[in-house]
């Protein structure tokens, strides 16, 4: 499974989102200006990976049932 290049480009767009949720949090737990002026475009850069992986998941899957 691991030398299956889907599946390890699945794993990174899971990685990325989770970085960019977590950049996201911290910059919401410590406010101010910069949060203010990027709170929403952290959040459409989530939701875009997230997009991404979740279509890479199910291809994945989706493949891999087909033998």
């Amino acid at each position: 499974m691991f030398s299956d290049p889907l599946f390890l480009f699945a794993t990174i767009a899971c990685l990325v989102v989770l970085a960019i949720l977590l950049f996201g949090i911290g910059t919401f737990a410590k406010g101010g200006e910069f949060n203010k002026r990027n709170a929403n475009k952290i959040m459409r850069w989530r939701l875009g990976v997230q997009f991404v992986a979740v279509v890479l998941i199910v291809a994945f899957a989706w493949l891999r049932s087909r033998g």
